[in-house]
């Protein structure tokens, strides 16, 4: 059975940090590009970063670029998101998918497997 959990979502102030973890079961995690995607209140799931199935290969979109680190270890088959200086407009359910291939990353409906998500709130 296939699964992704994602866990250490939470509320956090301005200027805080977290990080998201994403563990796999069930599928050869080390074959898939991996993804972290979110879908702010009231809008379509967005891409948010990129890892290729090595960890070689990294995407993050611009409004996260130098402040959140996507990152991966395949011995453990766990994908993570490094979230750091978090604003109000990050606030969004982050979900964790994976995808055969790299270029088809930017399309939801290119990935084989999903995570139920979790809510990630930043508020003061």
């Amino acid at each position: 059975q296939v699964q992704l959990v994602e866990s250490g979502g939470g509320l956090v102030q301005p200027g805080g940090s977290l990080r998201l973890s994403c563990a796999a079961s069930g599928f050869g995690f080390s074959t898939y590009h991996m993804s972290w995607f979110r879908q702010p209140p009231g809008q379509e799931r967005e891409l948010v970063a990129s890892i290729g199935n090595y960890g070689i290969s990294l995407s993050h979109v611009p409004s996260v670029r130098g402040r959140f680190t996507i990152s991966r270890d395949n011995g453990k088959n766990t994908l993570y998101l490094q979230m750091n200086s978090l604003k109000p407009e990050d606030t969004a359910v982050y979900y964790c998918g994976a995808v055969r291939k790299w270029s088809d990353r930017w399309t939801i409906e290119n990935y084989d497997y999903w995570g139920l998500g979790i809510q990630v709130t930043v508020s003061s």
